[in-house]
Parts: C-alpha cells; sequence; structure tokens
C-alpha cells in the first residue's frame, strides 16, 4: 500500500498570491506546495482523499486518470473546490465517480455542487454521493473514520489498512481526541497535518504534532497543509528521525 502526497500546502499554497514565498526558499521545489490531497493505492484500487482546487495538475503530475472512490474529509474550500475536475474521470470510467463523506460534508458538497450529484440541463451527474461511515472497505482497503475537532466543525480522519499495513491521514484538526489517538497508533506511516510553528485556530501546530509523533510512535511521518513559514530544507535539518517534511508528488510505501 502506498500514498501519494499530491497537496502538501495549506489554504494558500506556497507561494502565494503575490509571489510570496515567506520564509520557504523559492529555489527550492519541494517549497511549492498546492493545496492539501493525497492518493492512496493498493493492488490496483485508487483512493482520492479530497479535490482540492489544485486537483487538475495533481492528477496531471501523478499520472492517474482513474480512481476508485473519493473520500472528502471536510467541505472547505482548499479541499473540495476541484471537484468539478471529476466530470473527467467520469468520461474516462463512463460511470460516476463514487463519493464518501460525513453527513454535514455530503449535504453542505451537494448544496453547493448539486449539479455534480444530480445533473442539470441534459447533463448527467458525475458524482454518486454516500455517506462515509466509521468503517469501509474499498477494494483491499479497510478504512476507518474519526471525527477530528477543526474549529467549529470536524473533519475527517482516515486510517487505511491493507494485507497487514498501515496509513493514517491526518489533516486540519486542532485537537487529538481520545478516539483520534486510538485510531493513529502503531501506523506504518502517519500523514499530519503540521500547518506551523505557532499556535493556529483551527490546526495542529508542529510542536504538538511532533508530541503526538512521540507519543504514538508511528514508523514514519510526513508532514502536510504548511504554510509559507515552513521551508523545507530547515525542517529537514531539525525535524526528528522518522519525520520528514511532506512534498508534492511525495510516495510514501507501508
Amino acid at each position: 500500500m502506498k500514498i501519494t502526497i499530491l497537496g502538501s500546502g495549506t489554504s494558500s499554497g506556497v507561494p502565494r498570491i503575490g509571489n510570496d514565498w515567506g520564509e520557504c526558499d523559492p529555489a527550492e521545489p519541494r517549497n511549492y506546495r498546492t493545496r492539501a490531497s493525497a492518493l492512496v493505492e493498493h493492488d490496483g484500487v485508487r483512493i482520492l482523499i479530497d479535490t482540492s482546487p489544485d486537483m487538475r495538475v495533481q492528477l496531471l503530475a501523478a499520472q492517474v486518470d482513474r480512481v476508485d472512490a473519493v473520500i472528502w474529509t471536510h467541505d472547505h474550500a482548499d479541499h473540495c473546490h476541484g471537484i468539478d475536475d471529476l466530470r473527467q474521470l467520469y468520461h474516462a470510467a463512463g460511470t460516476p465517480v463514487q463519493g464518501f463523506a460525513r453527513r454535514e460534508t455530503l449535504a453542505a458538497l451537494d448544496s453547493r455542487f448539486t449539479y455534480a450529484f444530480h445533473g442539470r440541463s441534459g447533463y448527467p451527474s458525475t458524482i454518486a454521493g454516500a455517506l462515509l461511515p466509521d468503517r469501509l472497505t474499498i477494494g483491499g482497503i479497510h478504512i476507518r473514520v474519526a471525527d477530528q475537532p477543526h474549529g467549529s466543525i470536524h473533519a475527517a480522519g482516515l486510517r487505511f489498512e491493507a494485507d497487514g499495513r498501515s496509513i493514517g491521514y491526518a489533516t486540519d484538526f486542532n485537537i487529538m481526541t481520545d478516539d483520534m489517538a486510538a485510531m493513529y497508533e502503531d501506523l506504518d506511516i502517519w500523514v499530519v497535518d503540521a500547518l506551523r510553528r505557532r499556535p493556529h485556530p483551527t490546526h495542529m501546530e508542529l510542536p504538538a504534532v511532533l508530541g503526538w509523533v512521540d507519543r504514538l510512535q508511528p514508523t514514519r511521518t510526513a508532514l502536510i497543509h504548511m504554510d509559507n513559514s515552513m521551508d523545507y530544507a530547515t525542517l529537514r535539518a531539525e525535524l526528528p528521525a522518522g519525520v520528514e517534511p511532506g512534498y508534492d508528488g511525495l510516495v510514501l510505501t507501508a
């Protein structure tokens, strides 16, 4: 089983509009970050996590023209507003793309992108929406879900298991609940939100993430959803063994 980090950046990406690289070295390609998204694969099955506004360029870069399902973590724009590009996956497959989300997220997406879920003016629906349960199996991939506090809403935290290996994906949260901690124990790979070093009201800051890495003991950890204060080389030099800054295109194999 493997996970490809399609996008490793926060909602503004890196650089921000205005060519604002912040503390990130523009000469380091791994500092160029599109909005957060990922692809989990095992034995021919592909699961896309979120449809970021950069999804088209992300899937082109990863040479992906087919997915078996999409899971949305929540309905914030940086995680779902590339949804229209699922049309091309619909055309390639000849059938609506299966999409899963928690109840509130699915309702928000259905309301905002009604045409994609139900069709309009002679155009067919391109997504078959379904509720994301606490446990789900797609192909040979078993998925567990935990609701993560993300300011005033919740985002779906995900654990993928196949052939005795495990990958956790934890984006957009600011509190680690007991259910989350239990789900993220004993991971082979943990891909986790670490927005910046300073505290933030809706995201986990780097020192707190490292504290949870020390407690949960994943074999390998990759940081995502990073803003322009998080320079790749600086992080690489200071992070402990087993923890690394993620970047667009990074492939991690469990």
